[in-house]
């Protein structure tokens, strides 16, 4: 008896099933293997974004110190003798030279507040103005153009709104080239005739010098370590005004730091001698104290009597170093105090010193109170020849904002307006 074993093809037909199990198994799993590739990559493109967004914010500098970075200024003209940057050149001649010393802590901000309100006392209708720099700064030849450019816009603007024009433009005699330059013509157009005419309005030149220009050996350094340049100021104004003392008459020394310049202080020498100098006096906290200290830090009259302080001064500051033991802590007000009670020493000097103490910055606020009260749109400082940034806190553009924006010039001058 025999036994018939058929088999039925099972096998066979489970193999496609399982071939075609595998082969979606693997297609899916590869597909698994793409999406989670493909989200891994995203993930790191994401990550990489933000390291570099990241990256990039925290290596992003504000733009004060972008400014810093700015191309130098192209001064193609120098000043005097090889020597220093013309940033303008004046219209004339002055008779009248303002000599201001810019010290190291000085900011951007604060010289273009002190030469806008320079411009705007009007005092530069007859006066050249010279800074004198502790060293080179590209920041402060962009100041000091970005401040003329800002006038002469002004100027420009007299022409088409002359009734609203604030700087006087009454024309002044012949009085020759200007020393740093020579003079500038400009059309003008008076009716229905245009020809070439010296320019109606009057305006000085504005240079500038570092103290290694004026002072190249240094003086002092032989004295001391390291040598302010509240000292080394000194050295350098005899040999400025030694270079133009045929060229002008009277001379103002301020300090940008601490001083601002609201008015004509240099019209009192109309009628003084030229060995004359004016001082005034710093107010005191001391209330039965006669005398008050003098203000070294703006000083005004003939340039030979300011010439004559200034070596005196120089020749004060050597004598007191070698005497003192702690050379570096000479100061430069209490020498200059000194210096002005000694009379032997400026007997060639006729000293006047003023009975009015320098007004402070702060005496400005109620002024400004009550000219915003009565609809004044701008201030009365013809009390205010100068004033005294002092220790106030107040935030000088915003205390001179309604002055300097008073007119409808100003916003087309000023873009800050």
């Amino acid at each position: 008896m025999g036994f018939l074993f058929i088999f039925f093809p099972e096998e066979e037909e489970k193999n496609p099933n399982f071939s075609f199990k595998n082969s979606s198994s693997s297609s899916s799993s590869s597909s698994l293997l793409i999406s989670k590739a493909q989200s891994t990559i995203s993930i790191c493109v994401l990550l990489i974004f933000f390291t570099l967004l990241l990256f990039t914010l925290s290596t992003f500098e504000p733009a004060n110190s972008l400014n810093q970075k700015r191309k130098p200024p192209n001064l193609k003209f120098q000043a005097l003798q090889g020597m220093g940057s013309l940033y303008r050149r004046g219209t004339r001649a002055m008779n009248d030279l303002i000599v201001a010393h810019v010290i190291e802590s000085v900011t951007e901000i604060e010289l273009k507040m002190f030469l806008r309100l320079l411009h705007r006392s009007g005092i530069t209708s007859k006066s050249d103005i010279l800074f004198v720099f502790s060293s080179k700064s590209s920041s402060f030849d962009h100041a000091i153009i970005e401040e003329n450019k800002s006038f002469l816009k002004l100027i420009n603007g007299y022409y088409k709104y002359n009734k609203e024009f604030v700087i006087s433009s009454k024309k002044e005699k012949e009085s020759g080239e200007p020393i740093w330059g020579k003079k500038i013509r400009v059309y003008e157009d008076f009716g229905n005739s245009t020809e070439l005419t010296l320019t109606r309005l009057s305006y000085g030149s504005v240079v500038g010098f570092d103290m290694g220009e004026l002072d190249p050996e240094n003086s002092l350094s032989g004295f001391l370590d390291h040598v302010p340049m509240s000292l080394r100021r000194w050295a350098c104004y005899p040999m400025v005004l030694g270079r133009v003392r045929r060229n002008y008459k009277h001379v103002l020394l301020v300090d940008v730091k601490e001083h601002l310049v609201l008015g004509d202080s240099l019209s009192q020498l109309k009628n003084r001698s030229p060995e004359s100098v004016i001082l005034t006096t710093l107010p005191t906290r001391k209330k039965n104290s006669d005398k008050k200290p003098v203000n070294s830090g703006f000083v005004f009259g003939g340039v030979r009597g300011v010439r004559r302080l200034a070596n005196a001064m120089l020749t004060e500051i050597v004598r007191a170093i070698t005497q003192h033991k702690k050379r570096n802590l000479v100061s430069e007000s209490t020498l200059f105090n000194q210096l002005v009670s000694n009379e032997f020493v400026l007997k060639n000097v006729n000293l006047i010193v003023s009975g009015e103490s320098t007004h402070e910055l702060s005496s400005l606020t109620g002024l400004m109170n009550l000219n915003s009260k009565s609809g004044s749109s701008s201030l009365s400082i013809s009390k205010f020849p100068i004033v005294r940034r002092g220790n106030s806190n107040l935030d000088i553009s915003y205390v001179f904002k309604k002055y300097l924006c008073s007119t409808p010039l100003d916003s087309i001058a000023y873009s800050d307006c």
